[in-house]
């Protein structure tokens, strides 16, 4: 007997709820699942005329017991429940369909953790680039997301050197410290794109001994000014294969609000620049389909001019305050 091939949508149900994961989203005319939600991306599994029934706890974090069964009369259509702990729900729908928005989040920055602020910036951007290409697939990244997206396996620059986020929210990995070979060919291309011979020879030598001290090595070099072109270069090249997208859209009330902060901070910015300071500009942003604590943000990053070592500021401008 041949294997039944269920559709994509309801393949990627399955993984969520395997995972643990049941986060609802109501609307007037949708009942969502979410599926992935970064600042690149906000998608999700859109129950087709549906009603549900129990109730659905939203601040539930055990563990779930879930179970879809299918109904042929009067018509096909199918029945998913769900257990959290002690509580049921239950949805009743017709079809299950994706819907999958894409953002730009080239000028997106976090500033959760303290010290290489930069490198943490280009840590996270590879991460939810990476997240995106697993969970969605090529046809949702342009080339230059298909190549940086490598970098997530390699130790020098992703999480083991310079987490974006704090230990405690960051996914363990097999193996953790040894690079891929497709993470050191990107690296390469970059050493070798700026001409940064000493980097180079260092990435070569790391491909053929892949020990830790060899990684650690080369995270410290990506802080030295001497090395800079590399990540700037990263830097930029994550800002352009971003820039294609689209940025989101708030109210006009927000809107306005948005705009009377980014006034000040491009005041700001301007400000430093006469005193001779390189900025870069960030900002923060709450997600479209679900309004969370987070706040609209803007941060101006500023070199500082002095020392071996590359060191910033952040300064950060919100709606109710300035930073």
């Amino acid at each position: 007997m041949s294997e039944i091939q269920l559709p994509e949508a309801f393949l990627k149900l399955g993984e969520v709820l395997e995972q643990g994961q049941f986060e609802l989203l109501f609307t007037e005319e949708k009942l969502r699942l979410v599926y992935l939600m970064n600042d690149a991306v906000e998608s999700f599994l859109v129950f087709e005329n549906a009603r549900m029934t129990g109730q659905y706890r939203e601040d539930y974090e055990g563990e779930l017991e879930a179970e879809l069964s299918v109904t042929e009369e009067p018509e096909e259509s199918y029945v998913l429940v769900v257990h959290q702990g002690e509580t049921v729900v239950t949805i009743f729908f017709e079809d299950l369909s994706e819907e999958v928005h894409l953002y730009n989040y080239g000028e997106i920055g976090h500033f959760w953790v303290k010290g290489a602020e930069y490198l943490r910036q280009i840590e996270y951007k590879i991460a939810i680039v990476r997240d995106k290409l697993d969970y969605l697939g090529a046809k949702y990244c342009n080339q230059t997301e298909q190549k940086l997206a490598v970098l997530a396996d390699f130790p020098p620059l992703n999480h083991c050197c310079y987490p974006a986020v704090s230990e405690q929210y960051v996914v363990p990995r097999e193996n953790p410290w040894v690079p891929s070979a497709e993470a050191h060919q990107v690296m390469q291309e970059l050493a070798a794109t700026v001409e940064d011979k000493k980097l180079l020879r260092c990435l070569k030598f790391y491909q053929k001994h892949p020990w830790k001290r060899s990684a650690k090595k080369i995270a410290g070099m990506l802080q030295e000014k001497r090395h800079a072109e590399v990540t700037d270069l990263l830097m930029e090249e994550l800002k352009m294969a971003a820039a294609n997208y689209p940025r989101r859209k708030f109210t006009d009330e927000e809107e306005n609000q948005n705009r009377k902060t980014e006034k000040r901070a491009s005041e700001r910015k301007r400000e430093l620049e006469e005193q001779g300071f390189r900025i870069n500009i960030f900002r923060e942003e709450p997600f479209i389909a679900s309004r969370d604590s987070l706040q609209y943000k803007i941060s101006l990053m500023i070199w500082e001019k002095k020392g071996k070592k590359r060191k910033v500021q952040i300064e950060e401008f919100s709606a109710d305050r300035r930073g």
